[in-house]
C-alpha cells in the first residue's frame, strides 16, 4: 500500500513539475541551431599544426578523435573544456563494475536505487528488489542508458553511492584525467559533475580495452528475461545510432555511449575500427542529430587521412644499447640475446602524407612501466604521434658468433661502409646494476657458505684423524708397559 502511493505521488509531480526530456533525438529549438553554428568558429587546434591534414568544422562545442592504442590526438577542438557529460558518465560506471565483479554476480534493487533518482529521467523500468545479474545490469546500463541501474551497480560494487563516487575519481585521477569530477554514477546535472574531451578519451580507451565492454555497447538489442519479480520480458535497443542496422550505422563501428540533458545538450562517445585502427571519437555539447553526424566526418577524416606504422619495425636511426655492454659480440657461452628491445606492439599514427623519417623523437627515462629502462616520444612539428618504451628483452636470441677479433684500432680506421649510421640510446641502467649486485652478492654468499662447510668438514676429518692417531699412540704405550 505504501509503495502504491508512493508511485502515486512520483507520477503527481511528474505531472505537475517540468519533465526533463533524455533523448538522443531531442529536436533544437532555432535559438540552439543558432548557437551551434556559432560554435563552428572555435578554433580546431589541430587544425594550426602545419603539415596536419584540415579536420572538419563542427557545431560541437568541444571534440576529439584519438588512436585508441596509443592515445595520439588526430583532431582536437576545445578538448580541456569543462563540461556536464550527462550518461557518457556510465562508461566510467561500467569500467568500475566490470574490473570489481564477476558477470553472474546478482544485483539487488533498493528502494534507493528506484527512488533516490528523478522521476522523469532514463530508466528500464526496475522495480524495487529486483534482481538482475552484472551482465543483464550492463546492458541496461550501456544500451537502456538506465539510470536506477547505475545506481544500483553503485551500491553493489562500493557499498553505497558515496564511497562509489570516490572510486570514481581515484580511477579518473589514476587514468590521468585533470579535468574530472564525478559526483554521481549516472550523469545527472550536478554543478561540481564534469569532465573535458580528452579525459572522456582516456576514460573510453581504457573501457574499449575491456572486450566485454566493447561487446555490450556494440550491441544493437538485448532482451532481459523475467526475474524474480517481472514475468515478462523486457527489451532493450541500443541509444547509439551508429550501431550497425540502426539509422546512422557506420562501417567498423565497434561501441560507444550517448548522453543527454538540457544542460549538457548531445553527448556522444564512439568507437571505430578500420584495417587494424581503431580510433575513438567524444563529442561533447552538440544538438540531434549533429552528434552522430559529426562523429561519421571525424572517423572518416581519421581512417582517410592517417596511417598506422609499427616503430620497432621502421626505427632505424638508434642502436639501442650502453657503450658494448647491452649488445658485444664477445660472446663466449653461445646463447646470449639482446637485452633490451622496442616494445614490438608500439605504433605511431601520422598523415598519410608524412613519413617516419620525418618525425622527431626524444628519449625520455621518466614516469615508465615497470619492465623498461626508457622510453621513445614521437612527434610532428611539436604534436605527439605515439611513443614506444625500451624494454627489457625476454625472447629475442642471438646465435653464437666468432667476432671477438679486434680488426680496426679506432672508428675512424673503418671503411665507409662497416661505420655505423645510428646514435646510440644510452640507458639509465640502475635497476639492472643493482640485479647484478645482487647476483653477484648471492654468488659470493654461496662461496662464503661452501667454504664454512668444507672447513667444518676438513676440521672434522683433521680431529678425526687426530683422534684415531692418539688412540693407536697410547694404545701402543700401554702395550709397551705391561711388556
Amino acid at each position: 500500500m505504501k509503495k502504491c502511493f508512493t508511485l502515486l505521488i512520483m507520477v503527481i509531480l511528474g505531472m505537475l513539475l517540468p519533465v526533463r526530456v533524455y533523448a538522443v533525438n531531442t529536436a533544437p529549438t532555432a535559438e540552439q541551431k543558432d548557437a551551434a553554428e556559432e560554435r563552428k568558429r572555435i578554433t580546431v587546434e589541430s587544425n594550426l599544426i602545419p603539415g596536419w591534414p584540415q579536420g572538419p568544422l563542427i557545431g560541437a562545442e568541444s571534440a576529439i578523435l584519438v588512436d585508441a592504442e596509443s592515445g595520439a590526438v588526430l583532431y582536437e577542438k576545445n578538448v580541456n573544456e569543462r563540461l556536464y557529460p550527462a550518461s557518457t558518465t556510465k562508461l566510467m560506471t561500467a569500467l568500475l563494475t566490470i574490473e570489481n565483479t564477476a558477470m553472474n554476480d546478482v544485483v539487488t534493487f533498493s528502494h534507493d536505487a528506484i527512488f533516490n533518482i528523478e522521476s522523469s529521467s532514463s530508466r528500464i523500468g526496475i522495480d524495487e528488489g529486483e534482481e538482475l545479474t552484472v551482465e543483464q545490469c550492463l546492458y541496461g546500463l550501456l544500451l537502456g542508458s538506465g539510470n536506477e541501474v547505475a545506481y544500483a551497480l553503485a551500491e553493489h560494487v562500493a557499498g553505497d553511492m558515496e564511497s562509489f563516487v570516490n572510486m570514481m575519481n581515484e580511477r579518473a585521477a589514476a587514468l590521468g584525467c585533470t579535468n574530472t569530477h564525478f559526483v554521481n554514477s549516472n550523469g545527472l546535472p550536478d554543478p561540481e559533475h564534469y569532465v573535458s574531451a580528452l579525459d572522456l578519451s582516456i576514460i573510453a580507451r581504457a573501457c574499449f580495452k575491456n572486450e566485454s565492454l566493447v561487446t555490450i555497447s556494440g550491441t544493437s538489442k538485448y532482451t532481459i528475461p523475467p526475474t524474480n519479480i517481472q514475468p515478462e520480458e523486457r527489451y532493450l535497443e541500443n541509444h547509439h545510432l551508429m550501431v550497425k542496422g540502426l539509422k546512422y550505422a557506420y562501417d567498423g563501428f565497434v561501441g560507444g555511449k550517448t548522453g543527454y540533458t538540457r544542460e549538457a545538450r548531445q553527448t556522444l562517445v564512439s568507437c571505430a575500427e578500420r584495417d587494424g585502427v581503431r580510433l575513438i571519437c567524444i563529442i561533447m555539447k552538440e544538438e540531434s542529430p549533429n552528434q552522430f553526424l559529426d562523429t561519421a566526418a571525424l572517423f572518416d577524416y581519421g581512417f582517410d587521412g592517417f596511417k598506422k606504422l609499427n616503430i620497432a619495425e621502421n626505427e632505424d636511426r638508434y642502436a639501442i644499447d650502453f657503450a658494448t655492454f647491452f649488445k658485444t659480440n664477445l660472446d663466449i657461452i653461445g646463447s646470449s640475446k639482446p637485452l633490451l628491445t622496442i616494445n614490438p606492439s608500439n605504433c605511431v599514427v601520422i598523415p598519410k602524407s608524412t613519413e617516419f623519417k620525418d618525425l622527431t623523437v626524444e628519449v625520455s627515462y621518466d614516469s615508465l612501466p615497470k619492465n623498461s629502462v626508457a622510453s621513445l616520444s614521437y612527434s610532428l612539428n611539436g604534436h605527439n604521434v605515439g611513443y614506444a618504451t625500451i624494454d627489457y628483452s625476454e625472447t629475442e636470441k642471438s646465435d653464437f658468433e666468432f667476432s671477438n677479433v679486434i680488426k680496426y684500432a679506432s672508428m675512424d680506421d673503418m671503411p665507409e661502409s662497416v661505420r655505423s649510421n645510428t646514435k646510440r640510446i644510452f640507458v639509465r641502467t640502475e635497476r639492472l646494476m643493482v640485479f647484478i649486485v645482487v647476483i653477484l652478492v648471492i654468488i659470493l654468499l654461496v662461496f662464503f657458505i661452501r667454504n664454512i662447510y668444507l672447513n667444518r668438514k676438513h676440521n672434522k676429518m683433521r680431529n678425526m684423524v687426530m683422534t684415531k692417531n692418539n688412540y693407536k699412540k697410547r694404545k701402543k704405550r700401554l702395550r709397551k708397559k705391561k711388556k
